[in-house]
């Protein structure tokens, strides 16, 4: 007898994981909220309870900020278990690129839960602080890879080339200036340099200590993403499609308004509203990148039979059946 075959639409999957990152993203921001309230603590050093208990009490406004950061992780953590179910029912034969991208999101969860937990228990060393941080930044650029991998399909092949590698090294810079961007927080020198965008009216502040260094050091990455990202909009306008076009303007215009903004989070003596938003412009941009860079890696795949028949569509228009 033939074997029962489920009715699954990769647009459902592709949903899943777009809420799964979505509620990422909210988490990161979340956390960011969490760092700039000085909430990362509110639970004492206690995990998975918080000061001993199941709830908080419901005066300690920092306590309820932590404990609703982790209650948003298990919901991640119940979205991501859908995915994996998903994945591992409709794509373990058919596209193993979407099955392993959804278990290496799923092994970068509890990589990140458990960086949370040492966080806490430690009471928040800077490098236990950047290495958290980092681990949710890879846990949205997985989800999103599972997503764009399960719904598109190029319409023509391409191998690599400059703009593919400049949208890949872009991408990497973004995350280079997120890590260097929380050790300054976790090391205490967000106002290591009070103006901007010299440091206390110098351009290399080599002699003001190693606080001011590690500040000025997050700048000169943020620099070199931008250029880099100006670069990449310039390639992508004149050798990519209207979609990749609007990918690489929206990440410049979230790059230009992450780098205003932590203008204003220096200037403002680090105000919390721009704390938080510059961390969520921050993890915008690396999104939008790691989609780029993912549409231009599945361009240029060989096609074989994980990928299956091109679509006339970049996107599925329908339900299929798989085994």
């Amino acid at each position: 007898m033939e074997p029962a075959k489920t009715a699954f639409s990769p647009r459902l999957f592709f949903r899943l994981a777009l809420t799964t990152a979505l509620a990422t993203f909210g988490l990161i921001v979340f956390g960011a909220v969490v760092r700039v309230t000085d909430s990362g603590l509110g639970c004492g050093n206690h995990w998975p309870l918080c000061n001993g208990t199941v709830l908080p009490p419901l005066d300690n406004l920092t306590a309820w900020i932590e404990w609703l950061h982790r209650l948003f992780a298990v919901l991640i953590g119940l979205l991501g278990i859908g995915m994996l179910v998903i994945a591992g029912r409709a794509y373990r034969r058919r596209d193993r690129v979407v099955l392993g991208a959804t278990v290496g999101a799923a092994a970068l969860f509890a990589v990140q839960s458990a960086l949370g937990a040492v966080v806490v228990v430690l009471e928040l060393p800077p490098t236990m602080v950047t290495l958290h941080l980092g681990t949710a930044m890879l846990l949205l650029g997985a989800l999103l890879l599972a997503g764009v991998s399960a719904a598109y399909r190029p319409q023509t092949r391409r191998p690599l080339d400059s703009v593919s590698m400049l949208a890949f090294i872009t991408a990497a810079l973004a995350l280079v200036i997120i890590l260097t961007g929380a050790l300054v927080r976790g090391s205490g020198a967000t106002l290591a340099c009070t103006d901007w965008p010299l440091c206390n009216g110098q351009v290399l502040p080599l002699g003001q200590g190693q606080l001011a260094m590690i500040h000025m050091i997050h700048r000169i990455a943020v620099l070199a993403l931008g250029a880099a990202l100006i670069l990449l909009v310039w390639m992508v306008a004149r050798a990519r499609d209207a979609a990749a076009r609007r990918l690489s303007a929206a990440a410049l215009a979230a790059y230009l308004g992450q780098a205003g903004v932590g203008a204003l989070y220096v200037l403002s003596s680090a105000g919390p509203i721009w704390g938080a938003a510059h961390v969520g412009l921050a993890a915008l941009t690396w999104a939008l990148l790691v989609v780029l860079s993912a549409i231009e890696w599945l361009n240029s795949r060989e096609s074989s039979g994980e990928m299956g028949e091109l679509n006339a569509q970049s996107w599925y228009p329908h339900s299929e059946a798989i085994s």
